[in-house]
């Protein structure tokens, strides 16, 4: 695979975790466990293979209405992966970024992920951004607010106000759009997913679950990718 085909940046959607634990009639935890996993091996292989930024949605605004024994259970997983990398002597020089609003989580938890961002802060290979209590229209709202106090307080002007300045306002400030975004678990929508940044992204579902996604569909779905013609609103 030639690294100039790739895609820069690749956006997935890591669903399916619960149908994958109720086919094997197994807990739903032990799903997004396994979901976990596999994100690892995953990341590990896109760096690899030298994709430089991958985004994927772990937990949405709207997933606290889920119940409190799943939610809790999400919780205590986001706090076991981000310990697990802490301790990782082999972490493949991968940075970690949290996309979402974390004030909400446990203080404890806010503590390891700030760690694990200031650890990995000066790694050069793969930028993992893991959303986590994301959801594309508070990222938007919340990027208003901020270039609405900036007008406010006189530090630009209204009509210096453009689409670089919303998009150095969001959780991804400085990274390129996603090239391709990727759903697994057959669903065909973007959940409230980087409604930004999804502006010229190819899309590609898939029926297989989260769990079940492995380093050659990975493959194939840039070899999919490769194969598109992206226009950009050309012709």
């Amino acid at each position: 695979m030639e690294e100039k085909l790739l895609p820069q940046h690749i956006a997935i959607i890591m669903d399916g975790n619960r149908r994958w634990a109720r086919e094997r009639n197994l807990e739903t935890k032990l799903g997004h466990k396994e979901g976990a996993e596999n994100l690892k091996r995953i990341a590990k292989y896109a760096n690899k293979i030298g994709i430089r930024y991958l985004t994927v949605y772990a937990f949405s605004t709207e997933n606290w209405k889920r119940t409190k024994e799943e939610v809790g259970a999400l919780m205590l997983l986001l706090q076991k992966y981000v310990e697990d990398f802490l301790t990782d002597k082999n972490m493949d020089n991968i940075k970690i970024n949290i996309l979402g609003d974390i004030s909400k989580l446990d203080n404890g938890l806010q503590k390891s992920i700030q760690r694990i961002v200031e650890k990995t802060s000066s790694n050069t290979g793969l930028t993992l951004n893991i959303a986590f209590n994301y959801g594309g229209r508070d990222e938007i709202v919340k990027a208003t607010q901020k270039i609405a106090t900036k007008v406010k307080n006189g530090e630009i002007q209204i009509d210096e106000i453009n689409e670089d300045l919303v998009s150095n306002s969001l959780y991804t400030a400085g990274q390129p759009d996603p090239d391709l975004l990727i759903r697994p678990g057959g669903e065909q929508r973007i959940s409230n997913y980087l409604l930004w940044q999804l502006a010229y992204t190819e899309f590609l579902f898939i029926p297989k679950y989260w769990p079940d996604f492995t380093e050659k569909d990975l493959d194939d779905a840039i070899q999919t990718f490769e194969n598109r013609n992206r226009k950009f609103g050309g012709k």
